[in-house]
């Protein structure tokens, strides 16, 4: 069986993030989304709030499952015999980074990186711009699923109301 993982922090989970789990899951046998859980990088929503949107998100796909990990990703790699790692790409400066983490997670564990060029139509996209643009009143919508912005908008005006100083 061949099994793929595409991890990040999905802080939230965009349109872009979904076009690249839709195409490897028709590359892959299985896909495992996984979150990882970093407790140094503050985050909008809660792991668990992730997991959920992301569930939510790839239930169209049957072969696409969702997961958290901590640590090394080729531990979790080893632990769930998963065969290639998926990323995105949107620009250069994505691939020199990336590049650096394929080459070093093969000599750890000659698990292979695939990398899957963006969708035009998303290649600005970030979760980082998406909560920013949120955060200031724009208009995400198309840019996240309807479910995600219904709790990105929630989020956000709870945060709004609980710090009126931001």
């Amino acid at each position: 069986m061949r099994i793929a993982v595409c991890p990040g922090s999905f802080d939230p989970v965009t349109m872009g993030h979904l076009d690249v789990f839709e195409r490897a899951s028709r590359m892959s046998d299985q896909v495992i989304v996984a979150v990882l859980i970093n407790k140094i990088k503050e985050s909008l929503f809660t792991v668990e709030e992730r997991i959920e949107m992301l569930t939510e998100a790839t239930a169209h796909l049957p072969n696409v499952t969702v997961d958290s990990f901590y640590g090394l990703l080729v531990d979790y790699c080893k632990d769930h015999e998963v065969n290639a790692i998926v990323k995105g790409l949107r620009a250069v400066s994505d691939f020199d980074y990336e590049l650096q983490m394929a080459q070093m997670n093969y000599r750890l564990t000659q698990v292979e990186t695939c990398f899957i060029s963006t969708n035009p139509l998303y290649s600005y996209l970030s979760s980082s711009l998406v909560k920013d643009v949120a955060t200031h009143g724009g208009d995400v919508g198309g840019l996240v699923p309807e479910a995600v912005l219904k709790r990105l908008q929630g989020k956000l005006s709870s945060t709004m109301e609980s710090n009126p100083n931001n």
